[in-house]
């Protein structure tokens, strides 16, 4: 089992930053990639982006290419995801997720942490 907790989240003004973080803990070793996803009320989760837990390549969401930056401290089993430039449509709870080796889904999830943009 790995058990994953965000934090970072809050209210910020459009053109702001803020930097979510998701502690990982338990099986940590057996986690491939990790992931950032995102849910905004009415709407269905979509992927915002991901890290290979051990060589670091990246992927974004369109959207929030060049704005958001996704990274990962090893030593602390943690995750991060800087997000600059926040636009009023970025207003979603945030949720990390991992996928464990020899498995093709996203299987752990955190609880999630609210993002909200106000103009």
């Amino acid at each position: 089992q790995v058990q994953l907790v965000e934090s970072g989240g809050g209210l910020v003004q459009a053109g702001g930053s803020l930097r979510l973080s998701c502690a990982a803990s338990g099986r940590t070793f057996s986690i491939s990639t990790m992931g950032w996803f995102r849910q905004a009320p009415g709407q269905e989760r979509e992927f915002v982006a991901r890290i290979n837990w051990r060589g670091g390549t990246t992927y974004y969401q369109d959207s929030v290419k060049g704005r958001f930056t996704v990274s990962r401290d090893n030593a602390k089993n943690t995750v991060y995801l800087q997000m600059n430039s926040l636009k009023l449509e970025d207003t979603a709870v945030y949720y990390c997720a991992a996928v464990e080796l020899g498995y093709g889904q996203y299987r752990y999830w955190g609880q999630g942490t609210q993002v909200t943009v106000s103009s």
